[in-house]
């Protein structure tokens, strides 16, 4: 079982999810950290002096906390014109590679000696035709 799970956990498709996870989730918190400590005191600014994250409702005992709500919505929209982005270069790179034209295919042994065969032949029908 134990050698089961090594093949699986080492395949290229694993490894590159898990450092997708690793990255992504480093990624978050630097988004985060943009949106909570430089775009939201500068839209709270623009906004007269408003501290966004403070801003909830409250009704009876329940508090509803729409600033913050308003953070992770900034913090996804970041995320995802991000990877946005990032898919959109990389089938730039992708379709650049594809459109390149195909060499020509190496004749085989046998095509090279059916070519010659064939041009002899030309050539001797030519000389018999003289």
């Amino acid at each position: 079982m134990w050698n089961e799970f090594k093949k699986f956990a080492m395949k290229g498709n694993v490894l590159d999810l898990a450092i997708g996870v690793i990255i992504g989730g480093a990624f978050g918190k630097i988004v985060s950290s943009l949106v909570n400590d430089v775009m939201v005191p500068i839209l709270g600014l623009l906004m007269g002096g408003l501290d966004l994250t403070g801003l909830a409702l409250t009704v009876d005992k329940a508090s509803i906390k729409y600033g913050a709500f308003f953070q992770s919505v900034i913090d996804f929209l970041i995320v995802s014109f991000s990877i946005f982005l990032f898919v959109k270069g990389l089938n730039h790179f992708k379709r650049k590679s594809e459109e390149k034209p195909a060499e020509a295919p190496v004749p085989s042994k046998e095509e090279l000696l059916l070519t010659e065969i064939r041009d002899l032949l030309k050539q001797q029908n030519q000389r018999e035709t003289q």
